[in-house]
């Protein structure tokens, strides 16, 4: 509950221009995404998506099948503001990612800055869980965190760092690394973030 209702607090107060993670497009998703190749049918998940544009660009693309999940219920309804119409092509969550209950097979699980929040192992543990219950094999997971070069905190909360070797221990009894990577995020404030992202493939 302490979470949810600073999360609810951030996105009541700020516009995108105002929080460190907003991007103008998702880009290193979509490039991901689409060297995948899955059918426009595909079962895709932003976790965290909160006020994100990935969801736009997903429907520019053409992809028919689109879950959005945030603890802010206040970043979900400025996002479905700004889509208008096109929010009813959108399945809204409004959950704690380690309360997460589903039963939807994803084919593609999108995580930017999310799991670098859970700092305690045992929400860890219940993440991983998570994952493995959702996606089924074949399935991909592209995980973006700070890395061990980002910042310690984020929007005044800790996060833990990872690097690409943690990274892959921590998801690799069911995940087999595709790609990982590092990347500099450039905020909207002209500051620079270090994250480390990788691919992953369910086997």
């Amino acid at each position: 509950m302490k979470n949810k209702e600073h999360w609810e607090k951030v996105f009541s107060t700020k516009s995108p221009q105002e929080v460190s993670w907003t991007q103008k497009y998702p880009e290193t998703a979509m490039k991901y995404l689409e060297e995948l190749q899955l059918p426009k049918t595909a079962n895709i998940i932003d976790v965290g998506g909160g006020e994100s544009n990935f969801a736009d660009a997903l429907l520019e693309k053409g992809y028919e099948n689109i879950w959005v999940l945030d603890i802010s219920e206040t970043a979900l309804e400025k996002a479905k503001q700004r889509l208008g119409n096109k929010a009813g092509k959108i399945h809204w969550i409004v959950s704690d990612i380690t309360e997460f209950r589903n039963d939807i097979p994803f084919d593609f699980w999108y995580d930017r800055a999310v799991f670098h929040f859970l700092t305690e192992e045992e929400d860890i543990e219940k993440y991983v869980a998570l994952i493995n219950r959702s996606i089924p094999e074949n399935g991909h997971f592209l995980l973006g965190t700070f890395s061990e070069n980002g910042p310690l905190k984020c929007s005044g909360l800790e996060i833990r760092q990872y690097s690409e070797a943690a990274m892959k221990e921590r998801f690799s009894q069911s995940f087999q690394a595709v790609k990982c990577f590092k990347e500099d995020h450039h905020t909207p404030f002209d500051t620079i973030q270090n994250f480390q992202f990788c691919g992953f493939k369910k086997i």
